[in-house]
């Protein structure tokens, strides 16, 4: 059973903690996947839109970081190599899948999903719909984006990575990142034309 994160690993750098991880350290891999567990899962979910294959996918990632933990070396922000990870297990996903989920208004994943964009707050009825519209059509937006600018957008969006490290972590060089980003946020910025004021 894995022991209680302490107090000490939850101020540690994920870089650090890795490393407490691969020398036997069990409650610093549990801080590690309590900080980064929902924007791996939420960057796998939004390209293969079936929670039962995000959460595979996710448990797959963690099982990866787990393996490999004797051989990481801190090169690159932990951030950039367990998003690295993920991509990878995504693009084999993605290579293998023989059907692909349509994200439409009648699934329930497509609606929870949208939910969660939608801030929590006190606008009333009226404005939470908006909101939630407003979620919907993003989300369509991203579905609609060529698979490598949708991977380079959610993974700024998702995992916070800055170019370079999406270059890295996509294996392109920096121009090439950097370009589908633009792509993707001209695309976005033209489908979402509506809703900005």
């Amino acid at each position: 059973m894995p022991a209680a994160p302490t107090p000490e690993n939850a101020d540690d750098t994920d870089e650090a903690l890795m490393q407490r991880y691969a020398g036997g350290d069990l409650g610093a891999f549990d801080v590690l996947y309590g900080r980064h567990e929902l924007a791996v899962w939420r960057f796998v979910f939004r390209s293969v839109k079936v929670q039962a294959v995000a959460d595979d996918l996710l448990q797959d990632v963690w099982f990866a970081v787990a393996r490999h933990a004797g051989r990481y070396e801190a090169k690159a922000k932990f951030r950039t190599w367990l998003f690295t990870l993920a991509h990878n297990r995504l693009v084999d996903h993605l290579r293998t899948a023989k059907h692909h989920t349509s994200l439409d208004a009648s699934d329930d994943d497509a609606r929870s999903l949208a939910d969660t964009l939608v801030a929590d707050s006190g606008f009333g009825p009226v404005r939470q719909l908006q909101s939630r519209e407003q979620a919907a059509a993003l989300i369509a937006a991203v579905e609609q984006l060529p698979q490598e600018q949708r991977d380079a957008f959610l993974l700024q969006a998702e995992g916070d990575l800055s170019v370079q490290d999406i270059a890295e972590a996509t294996g392109v060089n920096f121009e090439t990142a950097k370009s589908r980003l633009r792509y993707a946020r001209a695309s976005l910025r033209q489908q979402l034309q509506e809703f900005v004021p």
